[in-house]
């Protein structure tokens, strides 16, 4: 009798962390959808305001896409033994990181040639900060391990 009440608590027990691993998915994927509509809402009251007007620092939505493509690539291509160092994901730290500093550096060298006011400056560096922040957040939720390996 014990056993088997132990073995249907252990099943129990089971359900109910898989359930919780999988509400934990949930709340950071609804998590992550909500700061990336905050960082894109800076970044289109950059544009949209009225006293802004311009919507050059649009641009900065290129750089959002090209920034997490080198960190998918390295994880395709590279094995993941127990090295320290892998040059691949190195290469790909390294292109990431200068997409990063392009879109901050954009609007910066925009608002310099007065091609964009400061204040929309300001906006697009906040919508940059949320928007950045929520990427390492996907690789460091999501991007953690295989259900192959």
């Amino acid at each position: 009798m014990s056993t088997q009440q132990t073995k249907s608590q252990r099943r129990g027990t089971d359900r109910k962390f898989k359930t919780f691993k999988t509400m934990a998915g949930i709340k950071a994927l609804v998590g992550l959808s909500f700061s990336g509509a905050i960082g894109l809402t800076f970044l289109l009251l950059s544009c949209a305001l009225e006293q802004y007007g311009v919507y050059w620092p649009l641009f900065v939505l290129f750089f959002y896409v090209l920034a997490p493509i080198p960190t998918f690539i390295s994880r395709r291509l590279s094995d993941d033994s127990d090295v320290a160092s892998n040059a691949c994901r190195e290469l790909a730290y390294f292109f990431t990181t200068g997409i990063v500093v392009s879109a901050f550096a954009l609007p910066i060298i925009m608002a310099r040639r007065a091609v964009i006011q400061l204040g929309a400056c300001g906006l697009v560096m906040a919508g940059n900060v949320v928007i950045f922040f929520t990427i390492l957040g996907f690789f460091l939720g999501f991007g953690g391990g295989d259900d192959f390996s």
